[in-house]
């Protein structure tokens, strides 16, 4: 973690959390009086910090589809929407929020009010984890934080995790003719699908404490992504990769999952046919029911329903700094990623209306 302008939180203090590489960088910018200094806390633990955070990440996948009709760089504005790669997810919130906190920095904040954006975060949340586990010790965020992720605006408070695998099976290479002379990775990973199949038949029929806040899902989510092997049809194929994909529910482990992969896979092959690893871990969310930050977007957008998702977040990772995060924001997910993505400009608008009166809860108010 770079050292700020000052040696502690300051009015409008910057702090940046490089990646291990030093290509790309977290950046938290704090308005307003500098943050309790008394450590994080877990979610359970001491009464809340006062302030707030707003979180984003700053990275958006490629836009490389053949049906853009606009430049998917160049933000358009048409029929009361704005198009453009990462409109929906979730560039909006960031605009959003930075103009909200320019318009705050003139006034006299009680407590803090932080920006907080990360890179990576659709590769696997990298940008998040790295900012947890670079972030110094002594210093403390506001609890209360909200990931502007795209929700229409409804109070989403959890969401599953996702686990990424890769399963590297290992042959030895041979002319196709002399097929004893080699081993085919690919049988090898027919019988590995087979085995995860079984799996994935097992998880189905399981429920979690959090499961009936997943009525479409209801279980841990298992998808074969990716299958790849073999060079030409004339030789015996040496390897096979396939990455896995598990949606894990609140109150689950993503490790405790790849430990059933793993058994699984050693009923079906040798050890010496197959090595699983784990790529990526974004872990579940689930913020407890009374978060003071909950109250205040409810009763600030009229619902009393919250909500859930099957995608993963920041949160996964912030949490273990003690916040506690409501994922919340304009645009629909279901736009997201796609091409001709945009956010109707109405509700930016109103998210700017509500987002003003949340910051007024937590940073002007004694």
């Amino acid at each position: 973690m770079e050292a700020s302008s000052s040696s502690r939180w300051s009015a409008r203090a910057v702090e940046r959390s490089p990646s291990a590489d030093g290509t790309k960088t977290n950046l938290c910018i704090t308005f307003g009086p500098e943050p309790d200094s008394d450590g994080p806390v877990s979610p359970a633990g001491p009464a809340s910090r006062p302030g707030l955070v707003l979180s984003g990440h700053m990275d958006v996948v490629p836009a490389d589809e053949d049906e853009w009709r606009s430049d998917p760089f160049a933000l358009t504005e048409a029929d009361g929407r704005l198009f453009g790669r990462g409109a929906c997810d979730m560039k909006g919130f960031l605009a959003v929020a930075m103009n909200a906190a320019a318009r705050q920095a003139s006034e006299s904040l009680a407590h803090p009010l932080v920006l907080l954006f990360t890179y990576d975060e659709e590769l696997g949340t990298l940008g998040a984890r790295r900012f947890v586990e670079t972030w110094p010790g002594d210093v403390s965020l506001p609890t209360a934080t909200i990931i502007g992720e795209p929700t229409s605006l409804r109070v989403v408070r959890m969401h599953k995790g996702h686990t990424q695998l890769r399963l590297i099976l290992r042959g030895e290479t041979a002319h196709s003719g002399y097929p004893h002379l080699g081993t085919n990775a690919i049988e090898a990973a027919g019988r590995a699908i087979a085995a995860l199949a079984g799996l994935r038949t097992e998880l189905e029929r399981e429920r979690a404490d959090a499961s009936p806040h997943f009525p479409e899902v209801p279980f841990v989510a298992f998808n074969i992504a990716t299958v790849e092997g073999g060079r030409a049809v004339n030789v015996v194929p040496d390897e096979c990769v396939i990455q896995i994909g598990y949606r894990v529910l609140p109150g689950m482990e993503g490790a405790a999952i790849a430990d059933r992969t793993r058994e699984a896979l050693a009923a079906a092959l040798t050890s010496d046919e197959y090595e699983l690893e784990v790529l990526g871990e974004s872990p579940p969310m689930r913020v407890p029911d009374d978060a003071a930050v909950l109250e205040a977007l409810c009763d600030e957008v009229g619902e009393t329903d919250m909500h859930s998702v099957s995608y993963a977040t920041d949160a996964g990772w912030l949490q273990s700094l003690g916040l506690q995060c409501a994922i919340w924001g304009p645009g629909d997910i279901a736009l997201a990623h796609k091409p001709n993505e945009w956010v109707p400009i109405d509700e930016l608008q109103r998210c700017a209306t509500l987002l003003d009166r949340v910051i007024a809860r937590f940073c002007t108010r004694s």
